[in-house]
C-alpha cells in the first residue's frame, strides 16, 4: 500500500512539474523581468519551508511576509501559495510516509478526500475579489492562531493512541479534510486545522503529519496545474521556492533535535493575530472606499 502511494505522489507531481516546467518556458521573458529578489525569495523558501516540515505553516509565514514585499498583487497570494508549496510538499510527503506509520485506509481515505476538495475551488478563487480574498486570508490566518495557542495550552488533546480511524470519526474527517481542500485555493493552510483534527478524533499525534503531507501534495497539484495553466501565480517564487524550497525540507530532519518548537510557535501566535487584524483592517478600509464611491 505505501508503495501505491508513493507512485501515485510521484505521477500527479511529475503532472504539476510537466505543465509547470512548460509554462515557465513559454514565459521565460516575463519570469525574468517580474518583481523580486532572488535572494530574498531563496531565504524565505528556505526557511518557510524547513518550519513547515514540523508543521509550522509556510502558508501563515508567506501571506504576511509578501503583503509586506508587494512582489505581486495580494490577490495572487493564494494561488502562488499552493504552486510555490507543491514540490517541497511533496519532498515532505515521501519522508513522512517512509518514517509514520498510518492507517493505509484512514491515509488514502483522507488524501482523496481533500485532493477532491481542492478540484474546483481554484476558479472560484480566481474570480474572487481582492476584498474577499483579504478576508478569507485573514480568517484562516486567525483560525490558525487560535489552534496553535489551544494546543500550546494543551486545550486540544494530544495523548491519542490510535492510527486509524473508523466509522463515524472517519466519516468526520472525510468531510473535514475535503473542506479543507477547498480552503487551500483561497490562501488558508491546511496544517492547523488538519492537526487540531487528528488529535481531537484521539489519533496518534505524529499520525497528522503524513495525512497533512500526503493529502496536501495531491490536492495542491490539483489546484496548482489550474493557477498555472491561467498563469495565474507568481513564477519567480514558485521557481525558486521548488528548489530551494525542497532543500530546506531536506534539511530540517538534520537539526530537528536543535529547535524550540514551542517558542517558535508562540511568536507564530502573536505574529498571526497581528496579520489577520491588518487584514481585517485593509477589508473595512477598502468596503468604506467602495461606499464613499457609490
Amino acid at each position: 500500500m505505501t508503495i501505491f502511494l508513493i507512485l501515485l505522489i510521484c505521477l500527479f507531481n511529475s503532472f504539476f512539474l510537466f505543465y509547470f516546467i512548460k509554462d515557465i518556458t513559454k514565459n521565460y521573458e516575463s519570469l525574468k523581468i517580474e518583481k523580486g529578489s532572488p535572494i530574498v525569495y531563496s531565504i524565505i523558501a528556505f526557511f518557510s519551508m524547513f518550519l513547515s516540515t514540523f508543521g509550522i505553516s509556510d502558508f501563515a509565514i508567506n501571506t504576511i511576509v509578501y503583503r509586506k514585499l508587494k512582489y505581486f498583487p495580494d490577490r495572487l497570494i493564494p494561488a502562488t501559495l499552493n504552486t510555490e508549496g507543491t514540490i517541497p510538499l511533496f519532498v515532505m510527503s515521501l519522508i513522512y510516509i517512509n518514517y509514520v506509520h498510518c492507517d493505509p485506509i484512514t491515509l488514502i481515505c483522507l488524501i482523496f478526500s481533500q485532493t477532491l476538495g481542492s478540484l474546483h475551488s481554484p476558479r472560484l478563487s480566481m474570480r474572487t475579489s481582492d476584498n474577499r480574498i483579504k478576508l478569507s486570508m485573514g480568517i484562516g490566518l486567525l483560525v490558525a492562531s487560535i489552534l496553535i495557542f489551544l494546543n500550546l495550552n494543551q486545550v486540544i488533546p494530544v495523548d491519542g493512541q490510535e492510527y486509524g480511524l473508523r466509522g463515524w470519526k472517519l466519516f468526520i474527517s472525510i468531510i473535514l479534510l475535503f473542506i479543507y481542500g477547498m480552503l487551500n485555493n483561497f490562501g488558508i493552510g491546511s496544517f492547523a486545522p488538519t492537526m487540531a483534527t487528528i488529535y481531537l478524533l484521539g489519533m496518534n499525534p505524529l499520525v497528522a503529519f503524513p495525512i497533512m503531507m500526503s493529502a496536501c501534495t495531491l490536492s495542491f497539484v490539483v489546484g496548482s496545474i489550474q493557477f498555472v495553466n491561467k498563469g495565474f501565480y507568481s513564477r519567480k517564487a514558485t521557481l525558486i521556492f521548488s528548489v530551494i524550497g525542497s532543500a530546506g525540507v531536506l534539511f530540517a530532519g538534520l537539526i530537528v533535535k536543535n529547535i524550540n518548537l514551542s517558542i517558535l510557535k508562540w511568536i507564530m501566535v502573536f505574529v498571526l493575530i497581528m496579520a489577520s487584524i491588518s487584514l481585517f483592517s485593509d477589508v473595512v478600509k477598502n468596503s468604506k472606499k467602495l461606499n464613499n464611491f457609490s
